[in-house]
């Protein structure tokens, strides 16, 4: 079909064979019409009495300025006032409704006209020829409505409220090989599909089984990425998550990424980006992620696994990123480790340990991480040698590395003595430790530096580590931690020196009186903003530190019965009577 098609095949003359460009156009009575745009514009905007015949005459002067992309084609025509004449043609869906709409859609290419195109009301009358049976009706009025409505919200809207939504699905499962049609169909969804009402009109529809279809067929990146744009959008719902997930958009997806894998087109490794981002914003629904990893036999879990071992960057970021939200449960995650994903996710690490990649390092790492959960995996993880295989992360200077390595370190000890005391003894690590503890411009490693040195006291209990922290000047960041804004932390901290202090207290006493430790304890207790939590974990540390003679004659030193006996009539009966003990201990039973 050719879908510019104006006037008429080349014909001979006079001997000289003229084509449709320059052919003479003639009326029915065989008078010529001019053929400038200005006299074309003219003839339409002043004669009501025009035939057909006249009209498509003048149209196709028009148009093919228009096509010719004549300077100030399209603003000349808006201003001749013919813009109604159009409207009209179109209401009255006469024979040129075509060629009108394709002269809209033209003049549309220029921004200043579509303000005066919608107000001469011709996305109204454009709209219901969505209805047509032609299909080049349909290309034409899909152009036209496109380019008219493009960056225009309000417009934008009032064709979702018209009901265009369910026509643009129909029109692609109607002619689904139309590419040019098609083209425009997937265009408009892009431009409409960021409207909450539009996304609304989509769930009611089987989108995703045509989007499916056109991307399997897509014939080139650009159809590609307007396809994924919408899929990406769409996604975001958790009900279109789930709806996709069971149409089998993420298999599509991994099959697409699956044909383009091993070639250098940047174009393909862009697709596969987009791609293998999608499908893990698509696993974010719980739904719609147990579906996919399908007890692990998954085809999109079996990929994922595929991408940690691709070569390329984007995917095997992508591969950790997707492992860690599949590992969002317990039987997932034990799951995983009895397939074996953790060696896998270690290997991973360690190639981007020297001027790696840090995202990759990140997501690995979260992966890792959520896998540690469940008590049983630390077991396995901890026999597996994972502690050690990642502490070569160590010497990462990227801030993030460093967060999540902490943070996954501190979930390994978590309720695990014996690895709470082989990296609790580890000097080169507390090294580390206390160097991210004073780490002044990244507060998020500085927190999970002092948590993991407050978590290997907490999970060890034992003195060799309490003696191991105090050798390396780690309490006093204990001490700072228990200051923190959070409660979870100020808690952390509060039990790790509690602990310290009644295997140890030799080892606490010089840190605990350099940093003014019970002076900071008084005013926690006294503080009447202080939470309860906090306030009970302070007393269980006072009680520790009184078990000291030494350390009991300072406490009396500073009045800190004082500030007990006050705490005798809290509300907390659990912290009132906690304060009585520690009167008693103090040697005073009032």
């Amino acid at each position: 079909m050719n879908l510019f098609y104006l006037s008429t095949s080349p014909v001979k003359v006079g001997g000289r064979i003229l084509t449709p460009d320059w052919l003479p156009c003639t009326s029915s009575q065989g008078k010529s019409i001019p053929d400038s745009l200005s006299d074309a514009l003219k003839a339409i905007s002043v004669s009501t009495e025009l035939t057909d015949e006249e009209l498509k005459s003048h149209l196709d002067i028009v148009l093919t300025a228009l096509l010719e992309k004549k300077k100030d084609a399209a603003v000349e025509t808006v201003r001749s006032g013919i813009l109604p004449t159009l409207a009209q043609t179109l209401r009255s869906k006469s024979n040129l409704s075509c060629q009108v709409a394709l002269v809209v859609a033209e003049m549309a290419r220029e921004a200043a006209v579509r303000e005066p195109c919608i107000q001469a009301g011709l996305v109204k009358v454009l709209v219901p020829h969505l209805k047509s049976n032609d299909q080049e009706m349909l290309l034409n009025t899909g152009r036209a409505i496109g380019r008219i409505c493009f960056d225009n919200s309000y417009q934008q809207e009032q064709l979702v409220q018209s009901g265009v939504i369910p026509r643009l699905v129909s029109i692609m499962k109607e002619y689904p090989e139309n590419d040019p049609l098609v083209n425009v169909c997937l265009l408009a969804l892009c431009n409409l599909v960021d409207l909450d009402s539009a996304r609304e009109a989509l769930t009611e529809l089987d989108v995703a089984d045509v989007l499916i279809t056109q991307l399997k067929r897509a014939p080139d990146a650009e159809r590609r990425h307007v396809i994924l744009e919408i899929l990406g959008s769409l996604g975001e719902s958790d009900t279109l998550k789930l709806q996709f997930a069971e149409s089998g958009v993420p298999e599509a997806l991994s099959e697409m990424i699956q044909g383009l894998q091993g070639g250098s087109d940047p174009h393909d490794l862009c697709s596969i980006k987009i791609a293998s981002n999608l499908i893990v914003s698509l696993l974010l629904g719980d739904e719609s992620m147990q579906k996919c990893f399908g007890d692990g036999t998954g085809l999109v879990y079996q990929d994922v696994l595929s991408w940690l071992q691709s070569s390329n960057t984007q995917l095997q970021l992508s591969g950790a990123l997707a492992i860690a939200n599949f590992a969002r449960n317990d039987s997932n995650c034990v799951k995983m480790l009895d397939l074996g994903v953790v060696p896998h996710i270690l290997t991973l690490l360690e190639q981007h340990v020297d001027e790696g990649d840090v995202s990759v390092q990140h997501a690995g790492l979260s992966a890792l991480r959520n896998l540690a959960i469940p008590a049983t995996n630390k077991v396995r993880m901890l026999e597996d040698g994972v502690t050690e295989r990642i502490k070569s992360l160590l010497r990462s200077d990227m801030p993030p590395v460093q967060f999540k390595l902490l943070g996954t370190l501190r979930m390994m000890v978590d309720g695990q003595e014996e690895a709470a005391l082989v990296l609790g003894r580890d000097a080169v690590l507390l090294a580390r430790i206390m160097e991210w503890c004073e780490a002044k411009d990244h507060a998020g490693v500085r927190g999970e530096a002092s948590r993991l040195l407050a978590a290997l006291i907490r999970h060890s209990r034992n003195p060799e580590v309490v003696r191991a922290v105090a050798r390396a000047d780690g309490v006093r960041h204990l001490i700072c931690m228990a200051t923190s804004e959070h409660v979870i932390m100020q808690n952390e901290a509060l039990v790790a020196l509690a602990i310290a202090s009644a295997i140890d207290i030799e080892s606490m006493k010089d840190p605990v009186r350099e940093a003014e430790l019970l002076h900071m304890l008084k005013k926690m207790l006294e503080d009447h903003t202080g939470a309860v939590e906090v306030k009970f974990s302070a007393l269980g540390l006072i009680c520790s530190l009184a078990n000291s003679s030494a350390m009991k004659d300072e406490l009396n030193t500073i009045n800190m019965r004082e500030s007990l006996i006050k705490l005798t009539d809290h509300s907390s009966e659990k912290l009132a009577s906690q304060a009585s003990s520690i009167l008693t201990l103090l040697g005073d039973a009032s």
